[in-house]
């Protein structure tokens, strides 16, 4: 495969996924303004902010003013900001369209559909009213482009880097939602014993579509270390960072088996993966959790640019 299609297949994954991550963050975030009183709830839309990371941009155009009909409109539509949903789904389009004759015609079509659709449903400000049916409809086209994706296309080399793509920027968005909400919450190693928020901890879970699941497993008790261990750790989530990194050492050895030959981004992957076998969660606290996730999401991303660099996607 030419390193530009790869390099195509690989961003349009990356894109659609931002994209729903965005739209579910706002969820969650919107969920706790609404319990908030609203300097609080100034102070959550500033949390679902610098999740994504663009605290720098969103403080350019507006200062310190958090509200949130501000900040989802900013996330959702802003014209002036490439991080926006808008503007990920037209680069997830734009790079589909590129690399056209790697996807199925249900791929290409579901990805097309969720351009229109978006770009008709965001063409105005977003009040507060409709804010639910908006995010509704943004996860509801998602869920169909994955369906299409994993329904129709052949396990090949535009398959594997798409997966790739997916699972990049599936982990680094867990990472920085616990980061984000784990600093903001419990900036002290003394969690033992502590008073925690149930209802912020939950909108953790809940960003994550990971409340359900979680509930399932523990008998609805919400502790901070099972939280942290079933967002790290458990494999079964398909949410969790463990989760992410075992799809991705699984893709690049699809890779691996097609091509010949493994790549020093497999290398990186291995190493990765061992830690996360050997790691558990009490060391993890131990030695810092905030440190543990800042690794992880630099790690994630040297993974990424070697991944780039082995396939030659701009060559």
């Amino acid at each position: 495969m030419l390193g530009r299609t790869a390099n195509g297949t690989f961003w349009m994954a990356r894109y659609l996924e931002r994209s729903e991550n965005t739209a579910r963050l706002i969820e969650a975030g919107f969920r706790m303004a609404l319990t908030r009183r609203s300097d609080m709830a100034h102070e959550e839309w500033r949390s679902v902010i610098e999740t994504v990371g663009q605290t720098k941009a969103f403080e350019g155009l507006y200062g310190k003013d958090y509200a949130g009909e501000r900040v989802w409109n900013f996330l959702l539509r802003d014209r002036g900001n490439p991080g926006s949903v808008l503007a990920m789904t037209e680069g997830a389009r734009s790079n589909a369209r590129s690399v056209r004759t790697a996807l199925t015609r249900e791929v290409w079509e579901a990805i097309n559909e969720t351009w229109m659709v978006l770009k008709e449903l965001l063409a105005r400000p977003v009040r507060e009213p409709l804010l639910g049916q908006v995010l509704a409809t943004i996860r509801r086209q998602a869920t169909l482009v994955r369906g299409a994706f994993d329904g129709t296309m052949l396990r090949n080399e535009a398959y594997n880097f798409s997966r790739l793509g997916t699972f990049i920027e599936r982990g680094d968005n867990t990472a920085r939602i616990l980061d984000v909400k784990y600093y903001v919450l419990l900036p002290s190693l003394a969690w033992v014993g502590s008073s925690l928020d149930n209802v912020q901890w939950e909108s953790v879970l809940r960003s994550v579509s990971g409340d359900r699941a979680y509930r399932w497993l523990n008998a609805g008790a919400m502790d901070p270390r099972g939280i942290a261990d079933f967002l790290i750790l458990d494999r079964r989530f398909p949410r969790s960072l463990h989760f992410c990194i075992d799809k991705l050492r699984s893709n690049l050895f699809g890779l691996a088996h097609q091509y010949g030959q493994e790549t020093e981004a497999h290398e990186m992957l291995r190493g990765l993966g061992t830690r996360f076998h050997e790691s558990a969660i009490e060391t993890i606290f131990e030695s810092g959790l905030h440190e543990f996730i800042q690794e992880f999401i630099a790690a994630n991303r040297q993974v990424a640019q070697a991944i780039e660099r082995d396939y030659r996607f701009y060559a």
